[in-house]
């Protein structure tokens, strides 16, 4: 959530309009292609590679593959390019690929003599696949392929780039690349009412799994174990997984049936939560904004996410303190302030996370110190369940499997809500729309955060500009179409022009916006195809700003609200 953070110039927009219309022409590599790409795995540093202002470095972690990997810097001015000109022979397709990690990360070809093609992801904080192809040219001998971050954001890594197809005359990068072997050995492990864990063998070649449920790609992962999630209690499902390097995808492997257990009461997720709700976060901080006390906190108010939790030395643990600007007494005088809460109907939820939030949950190990940690502080102080608004990355795998364990833990009554950025939101290949899907079974509500963003593009395909009507109705659209219920989606805005650093909207055009998504009316440019009456409502950072402002924006909004259809 907004602390005087970035944002995002209109320009990442048309960045992301162009990589989102890439088409996908990807076909099986021949078993006599060869990565063109010299120096692929950066292992003799950034030999045959250029990078803009001396941006790029070799780093022995993390990396994919090998002992090295390529780390870009980006800058306010500079996103930190590097590229190398690789030989190719005309008329001919390649498939272009890397691992990378970290914020907005692109790959692309240029002077392919055809159309030159780009990828890119949001980020994230494990190792994800970039892929695309291209065609070269009747005369093209040469493409320069290229990878960058974006201006201002973190660093980014790469390592294990491929240009597959015919050789050029310039040789391999190493040995022709074939398509792994199928993975033998498929086996189901632990159930819950929601998950199921799978390991296999690994493959000989292989840098990355495809799980396949009923048919279905549901997940990509690197190694020989995944775990399924987003299943329906006491159902069997079937599974099967392919191995994947620059070649391609091998075949599937034999089936394995699994049944999940039965659900013990709970999914679902919302707890308390009303049909339509108002998500306010309460600041246990002081930034200029009026200080309160949760008791403080309007009744218009349905969910209340206290900000924040903080990271410890444990990789994925969290822990809570108490600030005293904000003036409780003890420990138990803000307990006794959320128990009040609950009494009067209303959720209390811990917030992880923020603009300046670095848990990081990437492993099993992570996963499982912040579902016992979380569960731990609810104890403790009574909170309902957790809100995710990591700014900063997140792995959708290993967060899904994390909030699943503290679900199981907290019971029916677990509150899950998120809070990404606006371009977190734009694809559901991005992890933070991932990472919602993956647990969609507990989800309460997705409050995507419609400010600090500039332009963006909406579920039309056109861009649109924050702070309007029509960026809330098209960009909410993407969420709405994209696999989410209607219950689960939220519009997040300012309560007042300083609460963000731009987008701010006054309440009457967030009204307007719930009133053309649930009512077809109040819609500006953009029309919604159809209407969402379950729409669950709006969210706000935060209450302390909207204090400020004279509570305007909870008085205007809350009840908009709780008089949806």
């Amino acid at each position: 959530m907004n602390r005087a953070r970035r944002w995002i110039e209109g320009a990442l927009a048309v960045s992301a309009a162009t990589a989102l219309g890439v088409t996908a022409l990807a076909t099986t590599a021949q078993a006599a292609d060869v990565n063109v790409a010299k120096n692929a795995g950066f292992e003799s540093d950034l030999s045959n590679w250029t990078c803009s202002a001396g941006t790029g470095s070799i780093v022995g972690s993390p990396v994919h593959g090998g002992a090295k990997a390529l780390k870009g810097t980006p800058t306010t001015q500079d996103t930190a390019q590097c590229s190398q000109s690789v030989a190719v022979k005309p008329n001919s397709t390649y498939k272009l690929s890397s691992w990378v990690q970290g914020s907005y990360v692109y790959l692309g070809a240029s002077g392919t003599g055809t159309t030159d093609v780009s990828t890119w992801t949001p980020g994230a904080s494990g190792w994800q696949q970039l892929s695309t192809t291209f065609t070269t040219g009747a005369n093209t001998t040469s493409v320069t392929v290229y990878t960058h971050g974006w201006y201002g954001q973190g660093a980014y890594y790469v390592d294990d780039v491929s240009v597959l197809g015919p050789d050029g005359g310039g040789g391999g990068g190493g040995d022709p690349v074939v398509v792994p072997p199928v993975p033998a050995g498929l086996a189901a492990g632990a159930t819950t009412s929601s998950t199921v864990d799978l390991s296999w063998t690994a493959s000989s070649g292989a840098t990355g799994y495809n799980v396949y449920r009923d048919g279905a790609k549901v997940a990509s992962v690197s190694g020989a174990s995944a775990t399924v999630t987003g299943l329906t209690a006491a159902t069997s499902y079937s599974f099967q997984v392919t191995a994947t390097n620059s070649a391609g995808e091998s075949a599937k492997s034999a089936a394995v049936t699994a049944k999940t257990a039965a659900s013990g009461g709970g999914g679902g997720g919302g707890g308390t939560v009303p049909k339509h709700a108002v998500t306010g976060y309460w600041q246990n901080f002081n930034n200029g904004a009026t200080v309160q006390k949760l008791r403080d906190v309007p009744a218009q108010y349905d969910i209340i996410a206290v900000s924040f939790a903080d990271a410890t030395t444990t990789p994925g643990q969290i822990s809570f303190t108490l600030d005293p600007a904000v003036g409780y007494a003890s420990d138990a005088d803000f307990k006794a302030d959320i128990a009040a809460k609950q009494a009067s109907g209303k959720s209390v939820i811990l917030s992880v996370g923020g603009e300046k939030g670095t848990i990081v949950v990437n492993s099993d190990a992570s996963a499982t110190a912040f579902a016992d940690s979380a569960y731990a502080l609810m104890q403790q102080y009574g909170f309902d369940g957790v809100d995710i608004d990591l700014e900063n990355g997140l792995n959708s795998t290993y967060m899904a499997k994390a909030l699943h364990q503290l679900a199981a833990k907290a019971g029916s009554k677990f509150v899950l809500t998120m809070a990404p950025q606006t371009i977190d939101m734009q694809s559901t290949s991005g992890e933070y729309f991932k990472t919602a899907l993956n647990v969609k079974d507990i989800l309460t509500v997705v409050n995507t955060q419609y400010y600090n963003s500039g332009s963006m593009l909406g579920c039309d395909g056109k861009v649109y500009s924050q702070g309007s009507v029509d960026f809330l109705t098209a960009l909410a659209c993407i969420q709405l179409e994209g696999g989410l219920d209607p219950s689960q989606v939220g519009l997040g805005v300012p309560a007042s022009t300083r609460g963000a650093g731009s987008g701010y909207v006054e309440p009457s055009v967030v009204n307007n916006a719930l009133d053309c998504l649930t009512r077809g009316t109040g819609c500006g440019a953009f029309k919604p195809a159809k209407t969402y009456p379950g729409l669950r409502g709006a969210m706000t950072w935060s209450t302390n700003w909207d204090a400020t402002a004279g509570n305007a924006w909870s008085n205007t909004v809350g009840p908009k609200v709780h008089t949806l259809p």
